[in-house]
């Protein structure tokens, strides 16, 4: 398949098996994320594989920090909430945690290595396609949470860019029509 096919083909799936990829799946998927362009050769991606029991160590922070959040209030909506927090990072077999590293050189900006590490979970996504792997990428308040970084050894003002989701699809995947282009750019001194 050629890389435009691909890129054509991806999508994201929530669904999954509980069989995890191989530990060579992963490693092509993290060696495919390292070659993302990214500004003065700062590489500022950082990698967490989480599988079997961290998955679920993590979901405790990230459901403890939404606790804190919502405060002392406790009914069967919150209950809810905090199960679903807890539980999360459950839904596939492997979850790949990204972050953007802060560089301290003067001339490297932040949003420029969150721009890279962005590049960098795109070229994640596509080898999982190529692989026929399923990947979904995700946020969430866990992605901007003091408590995760802080668990995940990262420093305060480093970023995490995307949870992936990673496993083996249970559901087909949906087709997707996105708005063509033509309707999203505009030619400037451009003639034919």
């Amino acid at each position: 398949m050629s890389v435009f096919e691909t890129i054509k083909s991806r999508r994201s799936i929530g669904k999954m098996t509980e069989r995890r990829p191989t530990r060579s799946q992963i490693e092509r998927i993290l060696e495919a994320a390292t070659h993302a362009p990214n500004h003065h050769k700062v590489e500022p991606w950082k990698f967490f594989v989480l599988a079997g029991r961290a998955r679920a160590e993590l979901g405790t922070i990230m459901a403890s920090s939404l606790a804190k959040r919502l405060g002392a209030a406790t009914n069967d909506k919150t209950r809810a909430l905090l199960n679903k927090e807890q539980n999360k990072l459950l839904r596939s077999p492997v979850v790949l945690a990204v972050a953007a590293e802060q560089s301290h050189q003067p001339n490297v900006l932040s949003i420029e290595n969150i721009e890279a590490v962005a590049a960098a979970v795109q070229n994640m996504l596509l080898t999982a396609e190529e692989m026929g792997l399923a990947a979904m990428w995700r946020t969430g308040d866990g992605a901007y949470d003091p408590q995760v970084k802080q668990w995940l050894g990262l420093a305060p003002e480093d970023h995490i860019v995307a949870f992936v989701y990673l496993g083996f699809p249970s559901i087909p995947k949906l087709e997707r029509h996105p708005t063509p282009y033509e309707e999203k750019t505009t030619w400037l001194g451009w003639e034919e």
